[in-house]
């Protein structure tokens, strides 16, 4: 497993090598040991995966009070996957991040605690599993709208019109007015 940073401060790219052959492919995509080495987390206490179709837009999510770092990748399918840096004592924060992440590529992306998170479905579907190092809280739950101007998330919509919304994040908040992180 290798390491790559972004431009976001604590926002990682985790790579590992996908060996391939006749019967399809095979790649590690947790080691405690190399996740500690790297100065990754190792204490994961909620999986989470979902299924959506294209064009469906999760996000921007995060949660005050018990924030959630977050190991994304796409098991099926290929996501445009977005973080956003929301801690105040960053030198990136209000910036944003996104790429791919293909079933099959051995890319994950870690969103550490502090950053927003949301994904766009760029295949017809895609299942998306991600580990958390906090539980999942209802009530510690925000959401950022997906196309603040003051962000400029540049998705790219396979549609070329807007995405595909839950209920709860087309009434999302304004970046300017969401509460945020030290």
């Amino acid at each position: 497993m290798i390491i790559e940073a972004t431009p976001l401060n604590g926002v990682l790219i985790v790579r590992s090598p996908v060996y391939r052959d006749t019967r399809g492919f095979f790649t590690e995509v947790f080691h405690a040991s190399r996740f500690a080495n790297l100065g990754l987390p190792t204490a994961f206490v909620q999986d989470n995966f979902s299924h959506s179709r294209k064009n469906i837009l999760r996000g921007l999510h995060y949660q005050v009070g018990t924030p959630q770092g977050k190991l994304v990748r796409a098991t099926h399918g290929a996501i445009f996957d977005v973080a956003v840096d929301l801690r105040r004592s960053s030198s990136t924060f209000g910036q944003w991040y996104g790429m791919t992440l293909s079933a099959g590529d051995g890319c994950q992306l870690w969103v550490p605690e502090g950053c927003a998170h949301g994904f766009l479905v760029l295949s017809d579907h895609a299942d998306v599993s991600y580990k958390c190092t906090e539980l999942y809280d209802p009530a510690a739950e925000r959401t950022i709208r997906w196309d603040d101007a003051d962000l400029g998330i540049e998705w790219p919509c396979p549609s070329g019109g807007p995405p595909e919304l839950s209920a709860k994040d087309a009434e999302a908040a304004s970046f300017a007015t969401a509460p945020t992180y030290e």
